[in-house]
């Protein structure tokens, strides 16, 4: 890797970054203001006064034989209420399970040891995912689940629990979307007049201009880099000493953990083992299980 061209790259990449990239999402959401608005949007029915609580990239505590999660935007308002905010850009076909897991997870933050089940009650939590993709197939641009009955459909289970999901790509936003001027900017649309989307690409320039910021981010995605590098080349050099299909799966098991797009990981094994495209895509369709 040329790590001046790398480095080329990636402060173009730094300049052309829009609210779609979960970093700078992220960093844009350090914003008191900006947070407490787009949550008032969303849930216009909370009348949220104050956001006391924003931690970006937070990682949660789990049990070390646990999988971590580390949420992009957590939230805390002075009504003790959770917001978990998310962006997605990338469909990994796994959406309700992260949304379970995230569920759970939440949890985890807010109930310590000899915690009674009680004090849940005084913590309502809500996740929401940005993605740009309609992973339910309605062409809707929302979509809101929470706990009910299913022989009684207007009665809630009462956990205090919601789970919120924005399609960008949906085909039409309504008037309810408070949120539309927002979608719209994932895929770097200008909504005029929306004060909202002034403030986010406002606070984006910001950002940008700052050198610390740039900084911190080309030094991550150059880390980042040099990490999935090292582990492709430990994941396809053990395949290739196996010498067996079972290892081509196992390869591309590890490069699927790596978190590649489903093409680099294509490239990958038919560059490693001499393998059509076809072929190539059966191995890491077993892989998936």
């Amino acid at each position: 890797m040329n790590r001046e061209h790398e480095l080329t790259r990636l402060a173009q990449q730094w300049e052309e970054l829009t609210i779609a990239n979960d970093r700078m999402f992220s960093m844009v959401m350090e914003n008191n203001a900006i947070c407490r608005e787009l949550l008032r949007r969303i849930f216009p029915e909370l009348a949220i006064d104050r956001v006391q609580r924003v931690t970006v990239q937070k990682q949660v505590n789990t049990p070390l034989d646990a999988r971590t999660v580390r949420f992009d935007v957590y939230i805390r308002d002075d009504q003790q209420r959770t917001y978990i905010v998310e962006m997605q850009v990338a469909n990994r076909q796994n959406l309700p399970y992260r949304l379970r897991y995230y569920l759970e997870q939440v949890d985890h933050s807010i109930l310590g040891p000899g915690d009674n089940y009680e004090k849940l009650a005084g913590y309502p939590t809500y996740v929401i995912f940005f993605c740009d993709f309609d992973y339910y197939g309605q062409d809707r641009p929302e979509y809101r689940f929470e706990w009910r009955s299913i022989d009684q459909p207007d009665l809630a289970a009462g956990t205090g629990q919601q789970l919120v999901v924005f399609n960008a790509q949906a085909s039409t936003f309504h008037d309810s979307i408070g949120v539309a001027g927002f979608l719209k900017l994932m895929h770097n649309q200008i909504a005029v007049g929306d004060p909202l989307v002034e403030q986010v690409t406002q606070e984006m320039e910001r950002i940008k201009q700052d050198p610390e910021r740039r900084r911190d981010y080309m030094k991550y995605e150059l880390d980042l880099m040099d990490a999935r590098s090292d582990g492709m080349a430990i994941g396809l050099a053990e395949g290739k000493k196996q010498g067996k299909q079972e290892s081509i799966v196992a390869a591309a098991k590890m490069l699927l953990g790596l978190e590649l797009s489903r093409t680099v990981i294509v490239k990958q094994l038919m560059s490693a083992y001499d393998l059509s495209s076809a072929e190539a895509e059966r191995y890491l369709k077993r892989a998936q299980g």
